[in-house]
């Protein structure tokens, strides 16, 4: 698998992932699922809160919503892969959202994550807010994008140049997307975010290891206990080689797909462990 690496003037472009970066977490493959809705089209028609417990309450617009409210492919589809592939489901996944991903490898781990943020601002149409830094520094804004600037590298120096006309259009935008999935990942990304604790969490709130290579996957959905007050959630993620976004199953507890918050000081995903210090938020 490939993966973004650093060359001259810090920027980011390919890596080999081991199987050393893997977990050995345990797995617990007769877990038993919690109930879904199989005609439920979002995160939050397909996957009811556990018995006990309700969902958070999230304002009408907020981003907690948009991912609450992300689409789903029908039950039993398969991840696609960027080329066409498909990503067999070996207890890693519970749901495919159903967003485009482009035909490059470069939708992989930070950059679901990323985009998620970046279509909510433009679907907000709150442009001035999507922006994201290169693995070297340089601060890619969508702002300048949009009204006609490109990015232009050389060597080791990354500069604005305007050599297209204005655009908002969606096409422009992805195209804006792709220079900064090609550019950024987990170790620009996780310079950007701010720690978390864990008993803070909110939607939208990321679990990222930055390096070369890193892993990201970012909360989807919560709900807490209607007696007890303790909170359960959601992830998803996407990986390498690039493909579409997954929501993870939990193949370590009896709630799958949910994560129990008091989870201690490691959080086990299907493909990656993380530790409870690797929170952080926008």
């Amino acid at each position: 698998m490939v993966r973004k690496v650093v060359i001259a003037g810090g920027l980011v472009i390919g890596l080999g992932l081991g199987a050393s970066q893997l977990h050995d977490a345990p797995r617990e493959n007769n877990a038993i699922s919690q109930t879904r809705q199989a005609s439920g089209k979002t995160i939050e028609d397909r996957f009811p809160a556990p018995k006990g417990f309700e969902r958070t309450t999230e304002t009408a617009g907020s981003f907690g919503k948009y991912l609450r409210s992300l689409p789903l492919k029908p039950v039993g589809s398969l991840v696609t892969y960027f080329d066409g592939g498909k990503k067999a489901n070996n207890n890693v996944y519970d749901a495919v959202v159903d967003l485009s991903i482009g035909k490059r490898d470069l939708h992989q781990c930070a950059d679901a994550v990323m985009r998620l943020r970046a279509d909510y601002f433009y679907q907000q149409k709150a442009y001035s807010d999507i922006h994201f830094n290169f693995t070297n520094g340089f601060n890619a804004t969508y702002s300048r994008w949009r009204m006609g600037e490109r990015i232009a590298i050389k060597g080791n120096k990354t500069n604005w140049v305007s050599t297209a006309k204005a655009s908002d259009s969606y096409d422009t935008y992805w195209k804006y997307l792709e220079t900064v999935f090609m550019y950024a990942g987990t170790a620009s990304l996780s310079k950007e975010l701010k720690p978390i604790k864990v008993a803070d969490m909110k939607i939208g709130d990321v679990f990222i290891k930055g390096g070369f290579p890193g892993h990201a996957v970012i909360v989807v959905d919560m709900a807490v206990s209607k007696d007890t007050h303790k909170k359960v959630f959601l992830l998803a993620q996407s990986y390498m080689p690039a493909q579409e976004i997954q929501v993870l199953k939990n193949n370590n507890a009896g709630i799958s797909p949910w994560y129990e918050l008091d989870f201690g000081s490691t959080l086990y995903t299907p493909e990656w462990t993380f530790d409870a210090s690797e929170l952080k938020r926008f």
